[in-house]
């Protein structure tokens, strides 16, 4: 429930003292004065204000009556409403005659700006809120039908289809400007920010987007994308719960194998991710021996380019040898020389399939 505090109080005292030439008093709904043109009354009880609270109405009080009161100055007290609701006293001290007009006029700009940060609060609460439901439903206790239906009336839209992209983000701008930047231009998405520089967006599935324009918009606005990972569609919250962990064996996938490559799609790098998520197993180890043999005496490099190239182009040695500029004579003699080297002949299927596994574990110099 939204109440005055300190900081509210002092506001509307220092605004109404810059026009008007009288004392002006805030008190809460207990009658306690939290801000005046006087500092020493500040956190002391005001009787008159508990007249105000007691009746709920104007209580004007001229010099005898204030002498009968304690803590109390001749002057106009008026009821502060929020919401139809009694939340303050404003006093402004002086002649009650002569500051009938201007009480009534301070009254309303009071409660003006009581309801302006009233709305202020409740947006920082919803937000928050939301922040922690999609953190609650992006982990392991989305499932909740309590959450659900509190995210369904907080019109998150819980069961709408979307893509997970999670971007990484350099200098500039937090993941938090960046969130909001995005929810501002593209309705009922989600973002979530695991850390300073990285943003999980959940965006609508229906919305058509072109990721290289996007992140050619960003940068404009200053946020530099060292990478994006970009998902499938998710159709219902465990769907999407799987794609982030997807982006993210995606993104750590290409920061540690693909450190030149800004935006990766998993329809592009599902199976590599995939491998990478387990590359300390004992099996896919395996994989990468014979690569390892080959780079020992590889040194320009020229036959791991070539792999990558026989790979590429699946195993057509004209297109290969084409993208290499090469004659298919030498290109018959690196392959020669890379089945000689790793012990693994990459012009038959099993061994080309070998070789390209162990290829997306290698990371390219």
């Amino acid at each position: 429930m939204f109440e005055l505090d300190h900081d509210l109080a002092q506001d509307i005292v220092s605004r109404a003292m810059a026009i008007l030439p009288c004392n002006v008093n805030v008190m809460d709904s207990q009658g306690l004065i939290l801000g005046s043109g006087e500092p020493e009354r500040i956190n002391t009880r005001h009787e008159g204000a508990q007249l105000v609270l007691a009746n709920g109405r104007i209580v004007e009080l001229d010099v005898e009556a204030a002498k009968c009161l304690k803590g109390v100055q001749p002057g106009v007290n008026l009821p502060l409403m929020l919401d139809g609701r009694l939340i303050g006293v404003l006093g402004l001290t002086g002649d009650p005659q002569q500051l009938r007009t201007a009480g009534e006029l301070l009254r309303m700009t009071a409660e003006m700006l009581l309801a302006q940060r009233h709305l202020q609060v409740e947006q920082q609460w919803r937000r928050q809120r939301c922040d922690d439901l999609l953190a609650l439903l992006l982990g392991g206790s989305g499932d909740s039908p309590r959450l659900i239906d509190e995210a369904q009336q907080l019109g998150l839209k819980p069961q709408l289809p979307r893509i997970p992209c999670l971007f990484e983000l350099e200098s500039g701008p937090c993941a938090q400007t960046l969130s909001a930047w995005l929810l501002s231009r593209y309705p009922d998405s989600w973002c979530v920010s695991p850390a300073r520089q990285s943003l999980l967006w959940c965006r609508p599935a229906g919305l058509a987007l072109d990721e290289s324009r996007l992140l050619e918009r960003l940068q404009r606005h200053g946020w530099q994308v060292e990478r994006m990972a970009l998902g499938s569609v998710a159709q219902g919250l465990e769907q999407l719960r799987r794609g982030y962990r997807r982006v993210r064996d995606l993104l750590a996938y290409g920061r540690d194998v693909l450190p030149g490559e800004r935006c990766l799609t998993l329809a592009r790098y599902r199976l590599p991710a995939m491998l990478w998520r387990h590359r300390s197993d004992e099996a896919l180890e395996e994989l990468l021996e014979p690569l390892q043999r080959i780079r020992a005496r590889d040194g320009s490099g020229q036959l791991l380019a070539t792999l990558r190239a026989w790979c590429a182009h699946d195993g057509q040695s004209q297109a290969c040898a084409d993208a290499l500029g090469i004659h298919r004579n030498s290109l018959r003699y690196r392959l020669e020389r890379i089945a000689e080297l790793g012990e693994v002949d990459p012009q038959r299927l099993e061994g080309m399939l070998s070789l390209y596994l162990g290829l997306q574990l290698l990371p390219v110099e």
